[in-house]
C-alpha cells in the first residue's frame, strides 16, 4: 500500500517555534496496484492519533513521524515479548537496584575503548579485574595488578582465553620443530556452544567426552585419557548448562598433572566458570576449583549472569602474565601509563563495567553470600515440591549452580516437551531439552533460580506445572501407527538433523511475520 502524508504548520501561541504535525493522510494502490500486501507494514492502534497508515516494516521509511508515534510502535511490537522476570530459562540477570539503573543511563553514551577520554571508567574495569582474580586466588600480591579483561560476555571471554592457549602451544611446538596444525581442546559433551563456535572460528579440535545417564558432566579420567600432544587445554565447566553441575576440576588437574610428569608435556587447564564463577567463592569456599590447582591457567565469569548485571557482561583473567603471550595483546598509552588490550572487539559500551562495579562495592562478600544462599535455598523448596508429586526425576545436584532440572518418570503419554510447551499459557518459559551424547534419550526441564526468583512465583509455577500434568494426564493416548517391521530405519546424520532443525526455524520465522500487526 503506497502511503501518502501531508502535513499542515502550526504556529504555537506560547512562542514562535513552528511544528509540522502529520494532519491527513491519502492511501492508494501499494506495489503493482495490490492491496494485498498489508504484512509487509506495521500498524499500531494507539499511535494512529499520531500516524493514520502503516509504516515500511522492511524498508526504511520516507518520511519522518513523530517521536510519540515512533514510540509507540515500537511499545506495542515488545509488548509480544515474554516477561524476563518469568523466563527460567536464562541465567542471565532481569533485575537491578533503580540505582544502578541510574548509573548505566548516565554511562550509556560513553564508549568504553576510548581510555583516553574516559580513563575513569578504565581504572573501574581495573579494579572488577583485580577483584575477580583475588576472588579466583589468584598468585597475585595485594599491589600486583591482576592480568584480565572486561568482554561482551563469557563467550568473547571464551575466545580470548582459547587464542592465548593456541598461541602458547603454538610458540612451544615451533620452538621444538613440531607441526602445529592439529591443536585441539578435550572437554565434555555438556558444553555451552560457544566452545564449538571457538574450535570451528579459529580451527581447533573439539573432542568431547560423551556423557552417559546419571553422569551429565565430564568424566576426568576419560578426559585426561584423550589428551595428547596436540592438546592445547582441557576445558572443565563449574556449572554446566544442562543441570548446574560442578565438574571435578581438581581431580582433572591431579590426573593431567600425572600424565604430564609421564609424558614430559605441559598441557594446562581453563575453567570455564561462566555460571558458577559468582557461586562457588561464597558458597563452598573450600572447593578447590580454581588458581589454587597449579594447571588452572585462565577462568572465565559471566557478570551478567551470578555476577548479577544486565547482559552484555563477561570476564576472563589469567593466572600471571606468563600465561597470556605479549603478541596477542596491543598497547595503548594514556595519561603518561601503558594500558594493554585484549579484547575480539573495539568499540562498546561502559554500561555494563560500570553497572559490574556497583555490585561489588555495593554487596560486597556477605552481600553475594546472602543472595547465592537464598537463590539455592528457593532451588531446593522448588525441588523437595516437585519430588512431592511423584511424577518427576530430579537430575540436578544439590551442589552447584541453583538450577533445578527434572525428566518425566514416565514420557509414554506425554513428554517434558508438551509440559514446557504448555507452561507457556501461563507466561512461564521453561527450556526442554534433550542430553548430548550418549545420553541424548534423557530429555529434561530446566528451571533457573535466579535472585528475583521468589518463593512466591515457586509457589505459582509448580501450581502451574500441576495443572498441565493434570491435562496432559485426561487426554486420550494417541494411537500408535504400527510399525513395519520389514522396513529399516536409518539413523539421520548430523547434516540431516541440522537442515531438518534450519527448516522447522524457517517455517516458524515465516509464521511469526505474517501475524505481526
Amino acid at each position: 500500500m503506497h502511503v501518502e502524508i501531508l502535513y499542515i504548520e502550526k504556529r504555537y501561541r506560547e512562542g514562535k517555534t513552528v511544528k509540522k504535525i502529520m494532519v491527513l493522510t491519502r492511501a492508494g494502490k501499494g506495489r503493482g496496484g495490490n492491496d494485498d500486501d498489508d504484512e509487509d507494514y506495521l500498524n499500531s492502534t494507539f499511535a494512529s492519533r499520531y500516524v493514520r497508515e502503516p509504516i515500511p516494516k522492511w524498508r526504511m521509511p520516507e518520511e519522518t513521524i513523530p517521536k510519540e508515534a515512533a514510540y509507540q510502535f515500537i511499545h506495542d511490537e515488545l509488548m509480544l515479548d515474554g516477561t524476563p522476570r518469568l523466563n527460567l530459562a536464562s541465567f542471565v540477570t532481569t533485575w537491578m537496584e533503580p540505582e544502578c539503573d541510574k548509573l548505566i543511563m548516565a554511562s550509556v553514551n560513553k564508549n568504553y575503548v576510548d581510555m583516553d577520554e574516559y580513563p575513569v571508567t578504565t581504572e573501574i574495569q581495573n579494579r572488577c579485574v583485580n577483584m575477580i582474580a583475588h576472588l579466583f586466588n589468584a598468585p597475585a600480591g595485594d599491589e600486583e595488578a591482576a592480568v584480565g579483561v572486561g568482554t561482551v560476555g563469557s563467550s568473547e571471554a571464551i575466545m580470548l582465553a582459547g587464542l592465548a592457549f593456541k598461541r602458547k602451544w603454538q610458540q612451544k611446538r615451533k620452538a621444538e620443530g613440531k607441526p602445529i596444525d592439529k591443536p585441539n581442546i578435550v572437554t565434555g559433551a555438556n558444553v555451552q556452544v560457544c566452545w564449538e563456535k571457538f574450535a570451528r572460528y579459529f580451527e581447533v579440535e573439539l573432542k568431547e567426552v560423551k556423557l552417559k545417564e546419571g553422569y551429565y558432566v565430564m568424566d576426568p579420567e576419560k578426559a585426561v585419557e584423550m589428551v595428547d600432544e596436540n592438546t592445547i587445554c582441557v576445558a572443565a565447566i563449574l556449572g554446566s548448562t544442562l543441570n548446574g553441575e560442578f565438574e571435578d576440576v581438581k581431580k582433572v588437574n591431579e590426573l593431567l598433572t600425572k600424565k604430564n610428569k609421564e609424558t614430559g608435556w605441559d598441557t594446562p587447564i581453563h575453567v570455564d566458570a561462566a555460571s558458577g564463577g559468582f557461586i562457588a567463592p561464597f558458597l563452598y569456599p573450600d572447593l578447590e576449583w580454581d588458581f589454587r590447582l597449579p594447571l588452572v591457567k585462565s577462568i572465565n565469569v559471566s557478570g551478567h549472569k551470578y555476577g548479577l548485571v544486565y547482559a552484555g557482561v563477561g570476564w576472563v583473567v589469567w593466572r600471571s602474565k606468563e600465561d597470556l603471550p605479549e603478541d596477542l595483546i596491543f598497547h595503548i598509552n594514556y595519561l603518561g601509563s601503558d594500558q594493554p588490550t585484549f579484547t575480539l572487539n573495539f568499540s562498546k559500551g561502559s554500561t555494563q563495567i560500570v553497572a559490574q562495579y556497583y555490585q561489588f562495592i555495593r554487596l560486597g562478600v556477605k552481600g553475594y553470600k546472602n543472595i547465592m544462599e537464598n537463590c539455592t535455598a528457593t532451588a531446593k523448596v522448588l525441588r523437595n515440591k516437585l519430588e512431592e508429586t511423584e511424577k518427576f526425576d530430579i537430575v540436578s545436584k544439590d551442589i552447584g549452580v541453583p538450577v533445578v532440572a527434572f525428566s518425566l518418570k514416565d514420557s509414554s503419554k506425554y513428554t517434558v516437551f508438551n509440559i514446557a510447551d504448555s507452561l507457556r499459557r501461563f507466561g512461564w518459559i521453561v527450556p526442554a531439552y534433550t542430553m548430548p551424547a550418549d545420553a541424548e534419550h534423557i530429555s529434561v526441564i530446566r528451571v533457573v533460580i535466579r535472585e528475583d526468583f521468589s518463593r512466591g512465583l515457586v509457589e505459582r509455577l509448580v501450581s502451574d506445572i500441576l495443572k498441565v500434568v493434570k491435562e496432559l494426564d485426561d487426554l486420550p493416548i494417541p494411537s500408535l501407527t504400527p510399525i513395519n517391521t520389514d522396513t529399516v530405519i536409518k539413523k539421520k546424520t548430523h547434516r540431516q538433523i541440522e537442515e531438518e532443525v534450519t527448516q522447522h526455524w524457517k517455517r516458524f520465522v515465516k509464521g511469526k511475520k505474517n501475524r505481526v500487526c
